[in-house]
C-alpha cells in the first residue's frame, strides 16, 4: 500500500472532523449525534457538483485548493441514491502552521480546556462564563512559537452560542503594542486586518451570553503552499455526488461502512471547479425566533422582539433581573428574588410577589362556584314562591267574581 504523502490529513469517515488516521471515535462521555438527511443539507453554504466518467467504483478527491473555508467539515451526498458517503480530507502543505497556545484574562470553565482552541477538533471548546452583573469581558494572549504573519482570525464556536459582540486585536511588536483591528461589532466568524507580523498577539472580546469558542485560527501568510487539498470518497458509476462544505455550525452526516482512502493509488484527482452557493442553506436558528444563532440575545429561547431593557447584551427572556439564579422565562417573580419559587395558590405568581387578597379564592376555586350556586338556589327558591303565591291570589279573584252576593241578601250593619 503507498501511504499519502502529507504533512496534514482530516478525516471525515463518521460524518465528523478528527485528526490523524486513527480516532474516528466519539470522545469520551461524549456521544456524536447523527443529523438527519435534510438537516445536514440546510447547514451548508456552498456545494460543488461531481460527475465523475468511471466504469467501476473508484476513490475520486475533489479539489478545494483556492477556497476560504473556516469550518472543515464536509458532507458528500450521493444524489442518486440519496445518502450520505463516508470521505477523507486532506492538507498537503509545505510548512506547518505556528504552534500557538493562549492564556486567557478570566476563569476558564475546565482548565484542560484552554488547548481545546488550538486542537483541530471541533467538538471540544474553551468556556467562558458570564460575571453575575453585566457584561463579559476575555483578552487571550496568544503566542507563536515563531513570528506569524497574518491577515486575519478566524473564531469558531460551539453549536447554538453567539458570537461576541465586539472584537478587537492588537500584536506586540518590536515598535510596541499596535492595535490591527479596532473595536468592532462582530458579524461574522472571521475577521480581517492588514497582514501583519508578531510572535504576540491580543485578542479583546466582549460578550453578552456565555461563550464557547471550539477553534481560535489566524489567516497566515507565511503557513505554506496548500497543495492537492481536496476530499477524498469513493463514487459509482452513473451515480452523480454533491459535496457539501463550509457549514456554519458543526453537523454529523448519517453514513455507512467507509472504503480504505487513505491509500493514493488509483485515486482519480478531477480537475478544481467552482464552488456555488447551497439554495437549501438556512442560517442556524436554534430557537426558531427569526433571528440567526450568531447575532440572537437569546439564543435557546424564542424572542423575536429581541426586546433588553437594561442593555446589557443579553435578552429579557434569558435574564435574571432579580439575580436569584432563575433566568426570566422561568421566573414566577421576575423582579423579587425567590429562588424556591413557592406558589401557594398555583397560579404562575410566585408567593412573594402576589396580591394576599386574592389567596383564598385562587386556592380554593370551589368556593366563588358555591358561592354563585346558593345564590341561583335562592333565586330559583324565591321564584318559586312568587309564581305560586300569585297563582292562590288569581284563585281567590276568580272565586269572588264567579259568585257576587245576591240582591236580597243585605250586608250586615
Amino acid at each position: 500500500m503507498h501511504s499519502i504523502s502529507k504533512i496534514v490529513v482530516i478525516c471525515v469517515l463518521a460524518g465528523f472532523v478528527v485528526p490523524g488516521y486513527a480516532d474516528i471515535t466519539p470522545l469520551p462521555n461524549q456521544a456524536v449525534s447523527v443529523n438527519s438527511v435534510a438537516s445536514v443539507a440546510e447547514a451548508y453554504r456552498m456545494y460543488k457538483d461531481v460527475n465523475p466518467t468511471i466504469k467501476v467504483p473508484t476513490a475520486v478527491e475533489v479539489p478545494f485548493n483556492t477556497e476560504f473555508i473556516e469550518r472543515l467539515n464536509f458532507a458528500v451526498m450521493d444524489i442518486t441514491d440519496k445518502t450520505f458517503e463516508p470521505s477523507l480530507y486532506i492538507d498537503r502543505v509545505k510548512t506547518k502552521e505556528v504552534k500557538l497556545q493562549a492564556t486567557p484574562s478570566m476563569e476558564i470553565w475546565r482548565e484542560s480546556q484552554q488547548v481545546a482552541m488550538f486542537d483541530q477538533e471541533p467538538r471540544t471548546y474553551a468556556e467562558f462564563l458570564l460575571p453575575d452583573v453585566g457584561e463579559g469581558h476575555l483578552t487571550l494572549n496568544v503566542s507563536g512559537a515563531t513570528l506569524l504573519t497574518a491577515s486575519g482570525l478566524t473564531l469558531l464556536l460551539d453549536n447554538y452560542v453567539a458570537l461576541p459582540k465586539y472584537i478587537e486585536i492588537s500584536a506586540l511588536t518590536p515598535a510596541g503594542t499596535k492595535v490591527i483591528l479596532a473595536k468592532t461589532q462582530m458579524n461574522s466568524q472571521t475577521v480581517r486586518f492588514p497582514k501583519t507580523t508578531a510572535q504576540n498577539w491580543i485578542i479583546s472580546l466582549t460578550f453578552g451570553q456565555p461563550l464557547r469558542i471550539t477553534e481560535l485560527k489566524f489567516i497566515e501568510e507565511n503557513a505554506g503552499v496548500v497543495q492537492n487539498r481536496g476530499i477524498r470518497f469513493l463514487a459509482k458509476p452513473n451515480h452523480t455526488y454533491r459535496v457539501f462544505y463550509d457549514p456554519d455550525r458543526y453537523v454529523t452526516a448519517p453514513v455507512g461502512e467507509a472504503a480504505n482512502l487513505y491509500d493514493d493509488k488509483g485515486v482519480l484527482r478531477l480537475p478544481q471547479s467552482a464552488g456555488l452557493n447551497n439554495p437549501v442553506y438556512l442560517i442556524s436558528d436554534a430557537d426558531g425566533d427569526g433571528v440567526p444563532d450568531i447575532s440572537d440575545n437569546c439564543v435557546k429561547t424564542a424572542n423575536p422582539d429581541q426586546e433588553d431593557v437594561n442593555e446589557n447584551e443579553r435578552g429579557d427572556v434569558c435574564d435574571d433581573f432579580d439575580r436569584d439564579g432563575v433566568v426570566n422565562y422561568k421566573d414566577n417573580c421576575r423582579d423579587e428574588p425567590n429562588r424556591n419559587q413557592i406558589d401557594t395558590d398555583g397560579d404562575g405568581i410566585g408567593d412573594v410577589c402576589d396580591g394576599e387578597e386574592s389567596r383564598i379564592t385562587e386556592k380554593y376555586k370551589w368556593l366563588p362556584w358555591t358561592g354563585m350556586g346558593f345564590a341561583a338556589l335562592i333565586l330559583v327558591g324565591l321564584f318559586v314562591v312568587a309564581v305560586k303565591h300569585g297563582g292562590a291570589n288569581s284563585g281567590e279573584i276568580s272565586s269572588v267574581s264567579q259568585n257576587p252576593p245576591s240582591s236580597s241578601e243585605k250586608p250586615e250593619v
